[in-house]
């Protein structure tokens, strides 16, 4: 019963159109209220979720990736991108990808790739001859490429829901692999489509202005480096990295490539702080949450449910998988990880699963969530970008699920591709 009024309320909650993190929240309460918990223990809870040092990550990150999506630093990727594939017969859907890989390594933002290289992107590419529905399709499944690439905001989360016991240095290098399988899945699928479609090759650039978009470019790229080779070498750690990527960015922006206005800076640093507001609400509410979750031992229920339906561990991960993709499409990717982590994470060790595997398992599901209707927020975005309704979206993408939920059988089921690089490195 205790269960059901915890989880009753908090579902009924969102179905009255409650946001999920105040939904949380209230949740929490009603359940502290059927045991007779203390809500002092609760307020304690919201607070000490919050009160995490590995969490100034997240805003700098957001920061940074802010500063580069707004001051040109996107057209400046994907004229880097068109420079190395975009002579290929389709060759601007591989820039489209190229470019989100780029821009994803920096941002760690799915939404922000697709606002920034969408924007640039989606027209460009329907002048070109491809259609509109086509490009916006490209553009919404290339960005889930941030999820996984570092800096990904959403590593730092399941690091925090996995209770500090996961490395965000090994999440970040986990992602790598399977970002770079699904960056080359989807690249082949839009290779096969341009084929068939008969959509136009690019022109070769001229080796003078190329190696101009390359320089050019390059001060970019450096955040990259400066983020991954910074944590990796022990320089410093990721919330160090976060705050130097902040100074780097500005950098750039204000002083090299200076197509920012120094005016228009208050209006940016306000969004960002609206941004991590609504992340850090969310972060404590959750956190709040999953201490009444752990009172009621739902976690162990869990368990026991899923290994009484199976002994075999890829079993019990197939049904996992189906379950985060369909909870993946009624709910944002931020508060499932911190909902469902605290949940799943001991289902999965208990049956020997490395939890950094598991990360990278939960984060291509949550990021197909984020391009299905109904509640898809790069799906809303991309659309948005476009112009184009999510429906006619929607279907258009259906070939690009297939190659995602391939991509997803893949790195469940070769642990391989999540574990060796981190292993490599020591982390």
């Amino acid at each position: 019963m205790d269960t059901l009024v915890l989880l009753g309320s908090f579902f009924g909650l969102v179905l009255l159109g409650v946001p999920v993190a105040y939904s949380l929240g209230l949740a929490a309460l009603i359940g502290a209220l059927w045991i007779d918990l203390p809500l002092d223990a609760v307020m304690i809870q919201v607070a000490s979720g919050v009160n995490k040092f590995s969490l100034l990550a997240i805003p700098f990150f957001v920061l940074a990736g802010a500063i580069m999506a707004e001051g040109g630093m996107a057209r400046r990727l994907v004229d880097f991108a068109n420079v190395l594939v975009g002579f290929i017969r389709g060759g601007l859907s591989l820039v489209n990808i190229l470019a989100s890989t780029f821009f994803g390594a920096i941002s760690g933002s799915s939404v922000a790739d697709t606002a920034s290289v969408g924007s640039v992107l989606i027209p460009e590419m329907e002048k070109k001859g491809y259609p509109r529905t086509f490009a916006t399709a490209v553009t919404v499944s290339g960005s889930v490429q941030a999820i996984l690439i570092p800096p990904s905001h959403n590593a730092v989360l399941y690091s925090l829901a996995a209770g500090g016991t996961v490395s965000i240095a090994a999440l970040f290098m986990a992602g790598v692999l399977p970002d770079l399988l699904l960056g080359i899945t989807l690249a082949i699928m839009c290779l096969v489509i341009a084929r068939k479609n008969n959509y136009p090759k690019g022109e070769v650039i001229p080796l003078r202005r190329a190696l101009k978009i390359c320089v050019d470019a390059l001060w970019g790229l450096m955040t990259m480096v400066i983020i991954l080779g910074g944590i990796l070498s022990g320089i410093f750690t990721a919330n160090e990295s976060a705050s130097i990527a902040v100074l780097w960015a500005f950098f750039v922006t204000m002083f090299v490539y200076r197509d920012y206005k120094w005016r228009d800076l208050p209006k940016l640093v306000h969004r960002t702080v609206k941004t991590v507001t609504v992340v850090m609400i969310l972060i404590g509410f959750a956190a709040a949450f999953g201490y009444l979750m752990t009172l009621m031992q739902i976690p162990m229920k869990v368990t026991a449910f899923f290994t009484s339906l199976s002994d075999n561990k890829w079993v019990i991960l197939l049904l996992i998988n189906l379950m985060l993709l369909v909870l993946g499409c009624l709910m944002d990717m931020s508060p499932l990880i911190l909902i469902c982590t605290p949940i799943l994470l001991p289902v999965v060790t208990s049956l020997g699963i490395d939890p950094v595997h598991f990360g990278m398992i939960m984060m291509i599901n949550l990021g197909i969530g984020l391009i299905t209707p109904p509640v898809g927020t790069v799906l809303f975005v991309g659309s948005a970008v476009a112009k184009l309704p999510l429906g006619v979206v929607s279907k258009t993408l259906l070939p690009f699920f297939v190659a995602l939920f391939i991509v997803l059988m893949m790195v469940t089921y070769i642990p391989w591709l999540s574990l060796w690089l981190p292993r490599a490195m020591g982390l």
